[in-house]
């Protein structure tokens, strides 16, 4: 018997080498190995219609007269004479063609009790004396009432989420209504410190330490200027510190069983490097965001390499490059090692790895009207990478998964770059990249600006991944005007439209030389 347990742990010793041994095969196999993916390129179409007289005023911008005129703005804004350039910019580029109101959103929310209404403040007294007297259904029924009539109303909100949690505690139905509640809330009044914390609060009372790192670092981000913003981002990283521990520990467990699943797969299939199993691909995101986009971002590079799609001309590289980094500088995430490459691809199209690794093709160079709405289009995609939208959609997938499960590298990559992102993250990723954009000195409209091109490109046709249908395009327009004019952000800034111009004649001829060789 003595026998048979010391062979059975040398067995077990030898499994788990082994595994670690084909874990680092894995990871170091040649980037000549990743299964090629295709990006879906969608197809365009004729200019629409939805918003013609809108479009004609944006096109108006950019005839040869402007064109000129904007170019004398943007020398004039570069050598500091700003009320000058401001002049000839109102003078081009016509107000918006509606008058907007502010987003009721974020002014919309109430803390104090006298703004309810009489019926709202008489289920609010009714909800504290039921909460100081312990009574469950006094508690409740009046706070889902007042929530009923008056959503807006803060506190009500976080006091039925921990009336919720007192009275109910041990029930797994009521705890996602919670989360659900909560998610709900602090989607529509993003900026209210008090409901964030409710919700990362209850995210750490379920151990969702991932997802309340990752909010807890969004509000600190879309809202830099709030006092509380130090805080949330050392919540940020003391809850991804848990998450990491929590998965480690998780992966000890599953080590052993994984590797023999992973050398069996490798005795069947002589193949180690055409997938990866999820127990590795935890092991690989446990590293940070950085490590993981930088894994993903050097096959798909290599990829793209093996098709001859990679541009590689250093006059186009410089200029994409000095813009990325340019706008990464307000980002608020200097852990991130921003690297940008470039695509030989006719469509309008970018995205964003985990850790800040950009992809943009060419079309949107050349599909772009200033370095503005590039500007934009790099800023929106660089967003998700900051607010970790990417990241978040991996890691929950690796969770709820099989950790001896073979993954496909092109599903990871298709995971990343190819399904579009929800309403929250959309619009998550237009509020910081227009803010980053603001601050950075470029046209503030320039992500407006790129939804109004991209309009007339696609249409309602087929639109790109990221661009999707979250928000429509014109809610979005509208949405980012009221952003732009509550914000008071200055759209009267640099265009950069004479070295756009130049660098796309150059797009143009780089592209042409590929396709003759």
């Amino acid at each position: 018997m003595k026998r048979y347990r010391r062979f059975r742990w040398l067995a077990l010793g030898l499994a788990t080498f082994l595994s670690v041994s084909l874990f680092s095969v894995t990871m170091s196999a040649p980037a000549t190995s990743t299964p090629s993916f295709s990006l879906p390129s969608p197809t365009l179409g004729e200019a629409s219609g939805v918003w013609g007289a809108e479009m004609n005023l944006l096109a108006q911008n950019f005839t040869p007269a402007n064109f000129q005129r904007l170019v004398e703005a943007d020398r004039l804004y570069r050598n500091g004479q700003i009320p000058a350039a401001e002049r000839i910019y109102r003078e081009v580029k016509p107000p918006f063609p509606r008058e907007t109101a502010a987003p009721s959103a974020a002014t919309g929310a109430i803390t104090d009790p006298e703004q309810l209404s009489p019926a709202g403040r008489v289920f609010w007294r009714e909800a504290q004396a039921g909460w100081e007297q312990n009574l469950e259904s006094r508690t409740l029924v009046p706070l889902q009432m007042l929530i009923e009539k008056h959503p807006e109303f803060i506190p009500g909100q976080i006091m039925l989420a921990r009336a919720m949690r007192k009275f109910k505690p041990d029930e797994a139905e009521d705890d996602q209504n919670i989360l659900a509640m909560l998610e709900q809330a602090t989607s529509e009044y993003p900026d209210q410190p008090d409901l964030v914390a409710a919700y990362v609060e209850e995210l750490e009372a379920e151990k969702k330490w991932l997802e309340s790192s990752i909010t807890a670092r969004q509000f600190a981000l879309l809202n830099p200027d709030n006092p509380r913003a130090e805080e949330f981002a050392k919540i940020a990283e003391e809850d991804f510190g848990k998450f990491k521990g929590a998965m480690k520990r998780k992966l000890v467990g599953q080590a052993i069983l994984s590797g023999a699943i992973n050398i069996g797969d490798f005795l069947l299939t002589g193949n180690a490097s055409g997938g990866i199993n999820t127990l590795q691909l935890t092991m690989l995101l446990l590293q940070g965001e950085s490590a993981f986009g930088k894994q993903v971002a050097d096959a798909i590079a290599q990829d793209y390499k093996q098709q001859n799609a990679l541009v590689e001309d250093e006059e186009i590289l410089e200029y994409v490059k000095d813009i990325g980094n340019n706008l990464a500088k307000f980002m608020g995430r200097n852990d991130f090692e921003y690297e940008f490459y470039v695509v030989a691809d006719k469509n309008l199209n970018a995205f964003a790895l985990p850790g800040g690794k950009v992809f943009v093709n060419t079309g949107a160079i050349l599909n772009t009207k200033s370095e503005a709405e590039l500007a934009g289009l790099l800023g929106h995609e660089v967003a998700h990478a900051v607010l970790s939208h990417g990241y978040q959609r991996i890691a929950r997938g690796t969770l709820l998964s099989n950790l001896g499960r073979v993954v496909p590298l092109g599903n990871v990559f298709a995971e990343l770059i190819g399904r579009s992102y929800s309403r929250q993250q959309e619009q998550q990723s237009d509020i910081l990249g227009t803010r980053v954009l603001n601050g950075a000195g470029y046209a503030a409209d320039g992500v407006r600006n790129l939804m109004m091109t991209l309009d007339g490109l696609y249409g309602d046709k087929a639109p790109p991944r990221w661009l999707s249908t979250h928000p429509p395009s014109s809610d979005r327009v509208r949405y980012l005007e009221q952003l732009i004019q509550k914000s008071n952000y200055n759209r009267y800034a640099f265009e950069g439209v004479e070295q756009h111009s130049q660098i796309q004649t150059r797009v143009k001829q780089v592209v042409k030389q590929e396709e003759e060789e």
